[in-house]
């Protein structure tokens, strides 16, 4: 039996704040940000710590995720992804052939769970992303009650 998992899980900050756009011709609105992982190494020669960062490139097309990011998503937000690997090609201007890879959220599949937390330490998270059944999202009455 054949099987296969395409399943990115992220925890990082935003580098700048979300670009949020509507798809021409759909009325689709379409949320796009990168996030940085850092991890940290030793360094041989000095023996110090070094961050390392690596920068991920996230696309949300789930419309009820894009309403809470465009809301409450700012520059150096703390947020955990799930979402799946993607790469797409074109050809740009000069005739070369494009690549990139990106973390997709579809309609129906992925989630985020906002990491930044309130005064009293407790995470912000208006999306369920503590739910048992994974891939269902937060209806916009849940968005009210972000105590921020």
């Amino acid at each position: 039996m054949a099987s296969s998992l395409n399943r990115v899980t992220l925890i990082g900050n935003l580098g700048k704040d979300p670009e949020v756009r509507i798809i021409p011709g759909s009325e689709t609105k379409v949320a796009s940000f990168t996030i940085a992982t850092t991890e940290t190494r030793r360094n041989k020669a000095t023996g110090e710590r070094e961050d390392k960062p690596e920068w991920h490139r996230i696309v949300v097309f789930n419309e009820r995720l894009v309403d809470l990011i465009e809301k409450y998503v700012r520059k150096g937000s703390k947020l955990y992804i799930e979402g799946q690997l993607q790469t797409r090609s074109w050809t740009d201007k000069a005739g070369n052939e494009r690549y990139v890879t990106e973390v997709v959220l579809g309609k129906f599949k992925g989630d985020i769970m906002m990491l930044d937390s309130k005064k009293d330490g407790t995470p912000l998270s208006p999306s369920n992303s503590q739910s048992q059944e994974k891939g269902t999202q937060t209806t916009n009455d849940d968005y009210d009650e972000v105590p921020f």
